[in-house]
Formats: C-alpha cells, structure tokens, sequence
C-alpha cells in the first residue's frame, strides 16, 4: 500500500497532465477533502487519486472534470466525505501535540536568542514566573488553533466559484493572522507575574525550544 505522503507526492506529479480548465475544477475538489482534517488521510489521498486518474481518462477521450463528476463538485464531495472513516483519535492528538510543541519550541528559541542579544542594548531579565508562562502557552496554542480554523474556513468558501476573490479573501486571511500574532505578543505585557520563579537562561531556552521542536519532528513522522 502506497503511503499518504507518497500519494500526495504522485498526486502532484499528475495534476501536471490535467488541461488549466480541469486543474481548477480538481484542484478545488482536493482542497475541500483536505480541509476535513477529521477524515483519514490515508483513504482521503487514496480517493483523490482514483478521482484524478478517472479525470485524466476521460480528458484523453476528450471530456471535461466536470462532464465526469457533474456540476456540483462540492455534493459529489460531501458525498464521498460521508461514506469515509474519520482519523484515528491518537493520529489526532498527535497532531495537536505536534503543533503546539513546534509553536513553543521556535518561541523558546526566539526568547532564547533575544536573551543572547538583547543584553548588548538594553537590559533584559532570564527571570521567568512558570504560571504567566503556562498560560502564554496555552493562549498562544488557543489563539493559532482559532486562527488556523477561521483561514481553513475562509479558504472553503472560496471554492467552488466561477469567480474567486482572491484579494479579498488575501484580505480576509492577513487580518486574521495579525489579529492572532497580534493577541500573542501583547499578552505577555497584560498579564501579570504569577506564582513562584527561577532563572531560565538564553542556552536553557534554546536548547529546550529544540528539543521540543525534535519531539515535534518525531511526532509527525
């Protein structure tokens, strides 16, 4: 059985023989799939490709994607999203685990870089307190998690349209994402130090954010 990966891989490679018509049609008909992070990817990749071999069959004698799989690719869709399993809870979480160690890893390196630097022009305490940190965390997983649901959402109603708005739905992802950077880096100055602290220093920082980052990396593989 070919992996996940390895489809998505072959998928790419044969979307190159699709006419520009049929391109646009399929591509939005894979996007769609793909957005239903709840489904199981393996059976998600292996249905595309079924789908894009059976539209590349019918362009050599001459047909469209729409002349194969109809009007309504997003029924058609929503059909085939009904009849698949959904991902395994612990492929899930492992997910969720892996993102939110990759945000906290690169955010301990940067912190662990500014303590490096930042001393030579202005004065910069390692002191942290562990509860105002846990919950930058948690605010910073929250708020990318939000945020990363609010663009799939934007991107989902973008398709499947004659005429697609491609500034405006830009316009619509950019607000959203400064919105979000812009909650995550004003929260540490709003909120309090809480409970006890210690001092982290810039190498403990860097080295714990890339350690979190290779637990990350292991994780998805």
């Amino acid at each position: 059985m070919i992996e996940a990966k390895q489809l998505i891989v072959l998928n790419n490679q044969k979307r190159e023989e699709l006419s520009e018509e049929n391109e646009k049609y399929y591509s939005d008909f894979l996007i769609y799939m793909r957005l239903q992070l709840s489904l199981s990817e393996q059976q998600t990749e292996e249905i595309l490709m079924e789908i894009l071999d059976h539209i590349i069959e019918g362009q050599q004698e001459g047909k469209t994607a729409r002349m194969i799989l109809g009007d309504d690719p997003k029924a058609y869709a929503d059909e085939i999203i009904e009849q698949l399993p959904n991902e395994k809870k612990r492929s899930v979480a492992r997910f969720i685990l892996s993102l939110s160690m990759n945000l906290v890893g690169y955010l301990l390196i940067i912190r662990g870089l500014v303590l490096l630097i930042g001393p030579w022009f202005i004065e910069i305490s390692s002191e942290i307190f562990p509860v105002t940190y846990g919950i930058i965390a948690f605010i910073i997983v929250f708020s990318s998690l939000i945020g990363v649901r609010i663009i799939f959402s934007i991107i989902n109603s973008s398709l499947f349209k004659e005429k697609q708005s491609t500034l405006k739905d830009s316009i619509k992802a950019g607000t959203m994402g400064m919105l979000s950077m812009g909650i995550i880096i004003c929260s540490p100055y709003f909120l309090p130090d809480l409970g006890p602290s210690f001092m982290f220093p810039w190498n403990a920082s860097f080295i714990s954010g890339a350690v979190l980052l290779g637990i990350s990396y292991l994780l998805k593989k």
